[in-house]
């Protein structure tokens, strides 16, 4: 497989987007932006990568493994951004364009339905650690980015031995192994943080535990509800424990992708 690469991973993208969907629509539009960022970042860190992609209104961006779409739809409200959804689960696909009526597409993330040079700004995340082949995903990215176009990821980076139980269907990187896939890619890092993924306001967190907790209400007793929900607290203890980090990074097409070149990036926080 290329995408999910596990039961646990296809029941949390797949039948629980689906479930989300549901929730958010028994409970309120105001409720879908915190639902369908959560795990894929803060508002904090969307604004941070927002900014430093430079996303105006009108800008035409990829969503890479959008999932049910609450980053792009918080690009549209916020900036008006014109983003462009592809996604390997049908059911998030179908969340993606019923909540926020984006333009979505179901497509692994190493087979984009689009064609070379397609668009000027991309980001993917959360999505890196959920393939095993993450060179592919990169490769992609990069065809469909013009050159001297901007990229955005967050990844889930580990420093060291993981302890189990490990999630299941993720294959974490570590920072160095990360960087290197990205040189080949010919990708060059022009600035990095970490994420926090706290830091959302408090509205947002509210309005996302009301919808967990209205899915669990009408499905908490499904197989798929409970084996999404141990793969996502396993995910969760890894990031408390300090073993995986939210690696934020923005980075631009090399204009001579023949000639890889790594970056001497700068750090914010």
């Amino acid at each position: 497989m290329t995408e999910l690469e596990s039961e646990a991973m296809e029941a949390e993208f797949d039948t629980v987007a689906g479930w989300t969907e549901e929730a958010v629509r028994a409970l309120g539009p105001e409720y879908a932006i915190p639902a369908g960022c959560r795990g894929t970042g803060s508002e904090a860190a969307l604004r941070w990568l927002a900014e430093r992609l430079d996303l105006a209104a009108g800008t035409r961006l990829l969503d890479s493994g959008a999932g049910v779409g609450g980053p792009a739809g918080w690009l549209a409200a916020e900036r008006g951004v014109r983003t462009v959804c592809a996604e390997p689960m049908a059911a998030a696909v179908r969340a993606s364009r019923r909540l926020f009526g984006l333009a979505s597409v179901v497509a692994l993330g190493q087979q984009l339905p689009f064609a070379d040079d397609s668009f000027e700004v991309a980001w993917c995340l959360g999505v890196l650690c959920t393939t095993s082949d993450k060179a592919g995903a990169l490769a992609e990215l990069r065809r469909v980015l013009r050159p001297g176009g901007r990229l955005g990821l967050l990844v889930f980076v580990a420093d060291g031995p993981l302890t189990p139980p490990l999630p299941e269907g993720n294959e974490f990187p570590s920072e160095e192994e990360l960087l290197g896939l990205l040189e080949d890619a010919g990708l060059v890092l022009q600035d990095t943080s970490e994420a926090g993924l706290g830091d959302s306001p408090p509205e947002w967190t509210e309005r996302a535990d009301a919808v967990d907790a209205e899915v669990e209400r009408r499905h908490g007793s499904d197989p798929a509800f409970r084996q999404a929900q141990e793969n996502a607290q396993r995910v969760g203890r890894l990031l408390s424990a300090g073993e995986l980090r939210p690696w934020m990074g923005v980075l631009q097409v090399a204009w001579n992708t023949g000639v890889p070149a790594r970056s001497a990036s700068r750090r914010s926080r």
